[in-house]
């Protein structure tokens, strides 16, 4: 699909003869009304800025709609300046649908971005704001545009997502939920004293005011590993004080079990050494 020569051949054919004679006053009147055309748009944009915002819309919606308002305006007075400038417009839809197919082409990966984007507004599996789990990277949603979700991460950086890309992995959204529980594993060694050690876990927990008592935190035998027996510490906190609560239990965990002479195991290993000829003459 495409425009013949001769389509645009006539296309400017027209355009020379709606033109011939007035083209100065054309030019001068269209230039007036870029100047006064962009002064509406701004002044409708704010406008509808300010109905958004007392629509109560949230954060993602609301920067997409005065988005779409904005650029839909801009269109419209390209499209009347074009008109007064004699230029044929039905010649001049041909023209661009067939440019906006090819693009549209070689642009796939963007549209797909961009109806991703879409999705995400209607469907919401996340909004500005939510602290939220995209490929295995965490941070929270700063902004939701045509093409990227911009995500800022607990060490204070922007990331981008393409929108196609998100919409494809798992998202866990943390924010939907305002208690979260984290997950820890410590290992004591197997000559230690198992009831001793929780216990101890038991009691930072108590002493610590920021983990909940309903859901009930959780300390118990996780496993009987190969160098350690591990505990699973599992406390339910609110959603901000997710990270802090597990720094502070870490270093808790490792002072009261070095007070109570309790050993935290590193991976080792057992090497036996045999004589090669004494297992020979066993052998024989």
């Amino acid at each position: 699909m495409g425009v013949s020569q001769d389509e645009i051949n006539n296309f400017l054919s027209q355009w020379a003869s709606n033109t011939q004679g007035s083209l100065l006053w054309r030019i001068l009147g269209a230039a007036a009304l870029l100047l006064a055309g962009i002064w509406l748009v701004k002044f409708f944009s704010r406008r509808a800025e300010t109905l958004l915002a007392r629509a109560h819309f949230d954060d993602t919606l609301h920067i997409f709609l005065s988005r779409l308002i904005s650029y839909s305006l801009y269109a419209l007075l390209i499209i009347i300046i074009l008109s007064i400038l004699g230029i044929p417009m039905t010649s001049l839809i041909a023209i661009i649908g067939a440019a906006a197919l090819a693009i549209g082409l070689a642009l796939q990966d963007s549209l797909q971005n961009i109806a991703s984007s879409i999705l995400i507004i209607i469907l919401k599996p996340y909004v500005v704001g939510d602290f939220v789990e995209i490929n295995d990277r965490t941070g929270r949603v700063y902004e939701v545009g045509l093409y990227h979700t911009r995500i800022r991460t607990p060490d204070n950086k922007i990331l981008y997502i393409p929108n196609s890309q998100a919409m494809s992995e798992n998202i866990i959204n943390y924010s939907r939920l305002e208690i979260t529980r984290v997950d820890m594993v410590f290992g004591i060694g197997y000559e230690d004293d198992l009831r001793q050690a929780k216990q101890i876990l038991i009691e930072i927990l108590k002493d610590d005011e920021r983990i909940l008592d309903d859901p009930e935190p959780i300390v118990a035998v996780k496993e009987l590993a190969d160098n350690s027996v591990n505990f699973a510490v599992q406390p339910y906190v609110n959603l901000d004080n997710g990270i802090a609560v597990r720094y502070s239990i870490t270093e808790q965990v490792k002072l009261r079990f070095d007070e109570a002479g309790i050993s935290i195991p590193y991976p080792q290993r057992d090497i036996h050494v045999f004589n090669a000829a004494s297992l020979g003459n066993e052998a024989s």
